[in-house]
């Protein structure tokens, strides 16, 4: 019953999903950016710890509910561990009505013809099962695109669709990510050609095959209207790539449809010096801004 309540809430809620899903090579950054140094713990063990604490923090704060958040992304450590005593994905559901997502890509390729693809995933039915069993409802895989190489572009958005039909028969929704670097020269061309592509792969889906898109805000306003319209999209929501919190809302409010998933963005200004009260007050302010910029 929870999925079809999960993607009812996903498909008609007013809100945008919190990005808790950074991994081993970003988790040293998330941590720096937390107030916490790496001189702090050592090993990789303390290190999945420290994030979890900051994480749990994140997710126990009472600003952090279902009203304003549609989902939260995570991390498989994360998925794997528990908040206040309950599996993660449960917690986030039962306790926050927040719809639990799992990263399950195993990062990026070395750069050919002007994109990253994603690694070889060979324990992701295995990963899948898992993930379903703990009552996670869809997940999340990203490739980044640096120039705007037609070609690069075609294979990267192939992989993201070939690995989502396996997805899919695993009974959970992909999140389908082709980055587009917001350093890429021709960002603008990229993007076009990206959408372009997208459209002719939703295209060929069945009329049961559903997906969610994660893209980077692009130059052109609304350019991704017609991915927000596809009756094969259940969302289409927004990383913030590198903007500030600022930046990457103000050009949120200019995509009408489009809604965030922030990583960097939503955990801006929150500091493991913080006091509770100012912890929960910082946030708050982050989901607000975020929330609002999510509903235009």
């Amino acid at each position: 019953m929870s999925f079809e309540q999960q993607l009812k809430k996903v498909l008609t809620q007013d809100g945008f999903l919190a990005a808790l899903d950074q991994s081993g090579g970003s988790t040293p950054k998330a941590l720096k950016l937390y107030g916490i140094d790496e001189s702090s713990y050592s090993g990789e063990e303390a290190m999945y710890t420290k994030v979890h604490e900051m994480r749990s923090r994140i997710v126990t704060s009472p600003g952090f509910n279902g009203d304003r958040i549609l989902g939260a992304i995570l991390f498989e450590n994360t998925m794997d561990r528990k908040i206040e005593g309950k599996g993660s994905a449960q917690y986030l559901w039962e306790q926050k009505r927040v719809v639990p997502f799992l990263k399950v890509d195993k990062g990026l390729a070395a750069e050919a013809d002007g994109v990253q693809m994603m690694k070889d995933m060979p324990e992701l039915d295995g990963l899948l099962a898992r993930a379903k069993k703990a009552g996670v409802f869809g997940t999340k895989m990203r490739s980044v695109i640096k120039q705007a190489s037609a070609d690069g572009i075609q294979r990267v958005v192939a992989q993201q669709f070939e690995v989502g039909m396996r997805i899919l028969d695993a009974g959970l929704v992909p999140i389908i990510e082709p980055e587009v670097d917001i350093g890429c020269p021709d960002k603008a061309e990229a993007e076009e050609v990206l959408e372009e592509v997208i459209i002719a792969h939703l295209d060929e889906l069945e009329a049961d095959q559903i997906v969610m898109l994660k893209l980077t805000l692009p130059d052109a306003d609304d350019l991704y209207t017609r991915c927000i319209e596809h009756p094969q999209v259940v969302r289409v929501v927004a990383l913030s790539g590198g903007y500030s919190r600022l930046k990457a809302n103000a050009r949120l409010a200019r995509n009408n449809g489009m809604i965030a998933s922030f990583s960097r963005a939503l955990s801006e200004g929150l500091s493991a010096k913080q006091s509770d009260a100012e912890f929960n007050a910082a946030l708050d302010e982050a989901i607000e801004s975020i929330f609002e910029a999510s509903r235009t």
